[in-house]
């Protein structure tokens, strides 16, 4: 027998699938539960705790280091200037708000769409305070970068003029040199004269070269500036109550369902309970012929269980009929059950012949019941001795 019982335990699998199954569905109203109060909660949130009111705005920002490959490094370094102190304090300057800057850095963020479009979010108190604050940061940003473009432009242009002034002077030099050696004569002269010449073409051509690049870093600067503008005006988004109570409510539902399906595996696994019938059978050493619901069938279920307990009657009479033993019905915890199938099988073998249920319950709980029309005779246990021997008696106790 040990040899047996160490086989079977060492045999048996880690987890049961099927049994876990069971014991899940078993655990329905659990989760039932945690799904309605999921979904519950979600509405809830939606209508108690509404999003404030919120205003949207885009900017388009032009680059001086546009390229088509670029992956989004200059966005970004848009949407982190957005968020400083410097542009906060320019918005609130224009709105005369004594607000602090840190404190209104919390209520607006920014995202970059694609590469050179901004999208600027600010939350308020109310929607016209929403769309004014976030008019006020666009302008903010869209002049500070517009600053930053002039500025760069106007240091490129004055270090290319720096350096043309600079070579105008060394020229000023070579053409004095060429001036003085022109009064020489020789061919060493003449190959100095010739390369004076030379270094005189050099330095005109450079400075050409300067002012021109320093012009067109002045003309660019404009079509930057004009490129920097806020493309799509503030306006304040519009929220549906309905939508955001449905869209929530079906997020808690989604999320209280998977609470409570984790929670009713997780204690089937911790409790480790037979919940199969083969399991059952196994843990009483007896087979298990019936299993009927634990509690009072609701009303859309009762026909489930009576069918069930049809059936039980079915096979109990079945077995009964074929066997010349006598009967008795014993219960654990559920007095009232058993009773009930006592009468049932009464009543199903009273075809058979005259049928006498002997109650051993405690209290008499079927002698003491009013009988009702075609209901089987029940006797207490001391009247057992005096019943006719034709009669098929059935016995209901106790274990306890």
């Amino acid at each position: 027998m040990t040899t047996s019982t160490t086989s079977e335990s060492s045999a048996a699998p880690l987890l049961d699938l099927q049994a876990l199954v069971v014991a899940v569905r078993r655990r329905r109203r659990l989760w039932y539960s945690m799904a309605l109060l999921g979904l519950l909660a979600g509405a809830a949130v939606a209508v108690l705790l509404p999003p404030p009111p919120t205003a949207v705005t885009k900017v388009l920002v032009a680059h001086q280091e546009d390229q088509p490959n670029d992956p989004g490094t200059l966005i970004r370094t848009d949407v982190a200037l957005l968020h400083t102190t410097r542009i906060a304090a320019a918005a609130l300057r224009s709105l005369d708000s004594p607000e602090e800057p840190e404190d209104f850095m919390r209520d607006y963020e920014g995202s970059g769409l694609t590469n050179n479009l901004l999208q600027i979010t600010v939350t308020a108190d109310s929607e016209a305070e929403a769309v004014a604050r976030a008019k006020a940061l666009a302008d903010a940003f869209v002049a500070d970068h517009v600053r930053r473009i002039q500025q760069a432009a106007q240091a490129e242009a004055k270090a290319l003029l720096g350096q043309r002034d600079r070579l105008r002077g060394e020229l000023a030099t070579v053409d004095q040199a060429i001036g003085d050696g022109a009064t020489e004569s020789g061919p060493k002269a003449s190959a100095n004269l010739e390369s004076l010449y030379a270094r005189r073409a050099e330095l005109t051509s450079q400075i050409t070269e300067f002012g021109q690049r320093a012009a067109e870093a002045g003309i660019g600067t404009p079509q930057l500036v004009a490129g920097t503008q806020i493309v799509d005006a503030p306006r304040a988004e519009r929220h549906s109550l309905p939508r955001a109570a449905a869209t929530d409510a079906a997020i808690g539902l989604v999320l209280g369902l998977a609470l409570g399906l984790a929670v009713a595996a997780v204690g089937t696994v911790v409790a480790d309970r037979p919940v199969l019938r083969r399991q059952i059978a196994a843990n009483l050493g007896a087979s298990v012929v019936a299993e009927l619901p634990r509690r009072p069938a609701r009303l859309w279920r009762r026909r489930r269980t009576r069918a069930a307990r049809t059936r039980l009657t079915t096979s109990l009479a079945r077995t009964v009929r074929g066997s010349a033993e006598p009967l008795s019905l014993l219960e654990l915890g559920c007095a009232r059950s058993t009773g009930v199938i006592a009468l049932d099988l009464a009543a199903a073998l009273a075809a058979d012949g005259p049928v006498v249920v002997i109650d051993g319950l405690p209290g008499q709980r079927l002698t003491r019941r009013r009988p009702k029309p075609g209901d089987p005779t029940v006797v207490g246990g001391e009247r057992a001795e005096a019943l006719s021997p034709e009669e098929r008696r059935i016995g209901v106790g106790s274990v306890a």
